[in-house]
């Protein structure tokens, strides 16, 4: 794992324990665990059945997720989605409206509060009781200027009003 693209990470546990380390953004997902280094050096290999969710943190210090749910509707461009855990915790973000950038493992989220501590949040598919989509968030189509509306013919016998 190089220092240099090494990740700051708290990864909550269903026993809710938290365990902080460091991971490699682009290996840390293997196909039945995730693996991360302690502080101390120690290589921990989490099983996704433990794991609640993998919170990408500025600090260690302090509870890693405080805000888990929007006050309002999201301002980033995405899917905003609420996800419903095996433990009964309700948790949202966006996720990309790329489905390429979606992992086989699980899903990687902007949380409610991207400038507090948390930055990204990872959690497992089999984490997940559902997954719902509460509304999508800017569109592609209307930032390139390609419009959808189709233009209407209109009879020149009808009286224009505007």
């Amino acid at each position: 794992m190089g220092g240099s693209t090494a990740k700051k990470v708290a990864v909550r546990r269903f026993d809710r324990e938290t365990v902080c380390g460091f991971v490699d953004p682009k290996s840390y997902l293997q196909a039945q665990n995730l693996e991360m280094l302690k502080p101390s050096g120690e290589l921990v290999i989490l099983p996704y059945a433990q794991v609640k969710y993998v919170s990408f943190v500025k600090e260690f210090d302090g509870d890693p997720l405080t805000r888990t749910v929007f006050h309002s509707r999201p301002k980033f461009e995405g899917l905003w989605v609420r996800m419903s855990l095996l433990d009964g915790d309700i948790m949202e973000g966006v996720l990309p409206n790329n489905l390429l950038l979606w992992d086989a493992t699980g899903y990687t989220f902007t949380p409610p509060e991207p400038d507090g501590n948390n930055q990204r949040v990872f959690v497992p598919k089999v984490s997940l009781r559902v997954i719902q989509v509460l509304g999508v968030v800017g569109s592609p189509l209307s930032a390139s200027g390609t419009s959808l509306k189709r233009k209407q013919r209109v009879s020149p016998d009808q009286a224009r009003l505007f």
